[in-house]
């Protein structure tokens, strides 16, 4: 690692610590290059602890919609809010480094405990209790800058209104705002405008919920485990208000559990959010399947775009073997989601044919 990279988040890091040795990284994330420095005169009720430094991607698509104007400004205002074993917000230095958040030393859950498998009660119970705590926050106890307008805010309750501006989101910010680069790939594949429109009708007669804070994004890599077996929640940047069904429909795509877990883990959210804000699981049984089909079918556009620019400079033998292995995976993440979009059952040919012939036009252009 070299202070004189062009990293602005690397470069900042350095200046920080004062010792390029001592910065590590950059850590694995998709929004942000991240590097953990010691900061020189700081340090916490063990000893001397690590902070985050962190920049937001260059050139970055960004796939999911933002609530909250800063993170550092979320988690300052959560403070005695969430706390406990599931909600230790990692503490933010602002005397000497504004917006700086400490770095937790331990593994990731999914580290630990991978994808599709069963996690130990132990951490079980602590997810449980989180979604408790979140389900106490509501928007009108936290002062804290929205980016959304008050327009595009559902009203209170309005569980429908608040999945179709997500619906929006995905069909105007990521379909149409890419179909200039993935136009004839999109149609290839069988997605077009009607296809949002399958999907409304397919997830529609939402029962209402009371609203609360959801992070939006709790999956294996975004809890950390310490050595005294405590998980801290990390990375708060898609955080919201609205249906606390879609963050357990989230949370449920997203950590793979094996089934019966994934069963205990909707059944004990039941009984965790009921104790703070009765209703919050009101018509889940129905509810539930329909927020997960949207996960699945929001997933699709994404794909779509980051599996093409993953395949987009292999070429030659390598760039075939390449190709097939994207064209298999892409094809999984459409079958799954052929009965929400109204599409036809992918097969491994079709969609492989489809990402070489995006990647062949791409190639021909300036």
């Amino acid at each position: 690692m070299s202070p004189e990279s062009d990293s602005p988040a690397l470069k900042r890091a350095v200046e920080l610590s004062g010792d390029a040795g001592a910065v590590e990284g950059p850590l694995h994330g998709y929004h942000h290059e991240t590097y953990v420095v010691p900061l020189p005169g700081v340090a916490g009720e063990a000893g001397q602890v690590r902070w985050k430094c962190r920049e937001p991607r260059p050139g970055l698509l960004w796939f999911d919609r933002r609530c909250f104007a800063s993170e550092e400004q979320l988690l300052r205002a959560l403070e005695g809010r969430i706390e406990g074993i599931p909600g230790l917000i990692p503490e933010l230095t602002e005397t000497v480094h504004p917006g700086l958040q400490r770095f937790i030393e331990g593994s990731t859950l999914g580290a630990l405990h991978g994808s599709g498998t069963e996690i130990p009660h132990v951490f079980f119970e602590q997810i449980v209790s989180l979604f408790e705590q979140l389900a106490r926050v509501k928007a009108d106890s936290l002062t804290v800058d929205r980016t959304c307008t008050p327009e595009d805010r559902p009203a209170e309750g309005d569980t429908a209104g608040f999945l179709e501006r997500l619906v929006l989101f995905t069909e105007r910010d990521v379909y149409q705002r890419n179909m200039r680069d993935f136009a004839g790939l999109f149609h290839d594949l069988g997605l077009d405008d009607t296809s949002f429109g399958k999907l409304r009708e397919h997830v529609s007669g939402l029962t209402g919920r009371p609203f609360c804070l959801l992070h939006a994004d709790l999956h294996r890599e975004n809890f950390v485990v310490d050595e005294e077996k405590r998980l801290w929640t990390i990375d708060w940047e898609l955080a919201m208000f609205g249906d606390p069904l879609y963050d357990l429909a989230t949370h449920l795509y997203l950590m793979r559990y094996p089934a019966d877990q994934e069963r205990w883990m909707a059944k004990q959210w039941c009984e965790a959010v009921e104790r703070v804000a009765p209703g919050s699981s009101a018509g889940w049984e129905t509810d539930l399947p329909k927020l997960l089909a949207f996960k699945r079918a929001q997933s699709v556009f994404t794909d779509v775009i980051r599996t093409a620019l993953s395949i987009e400079g292999a070429e030659g033998t390598p760039g075939r073997s390449v190709l097939a292995a994207a064209g298999d995976g892409l094809r999984k993440v459409l079958g799954a989601a052929t009965e929400p979009l109204g599409i036809a059952e992918p097969t491994a040919e079709g969609v492989t044919a489809a990402l070489g012939g995006w990647r062949e036009e791409r190639a021909k252009r300036p």
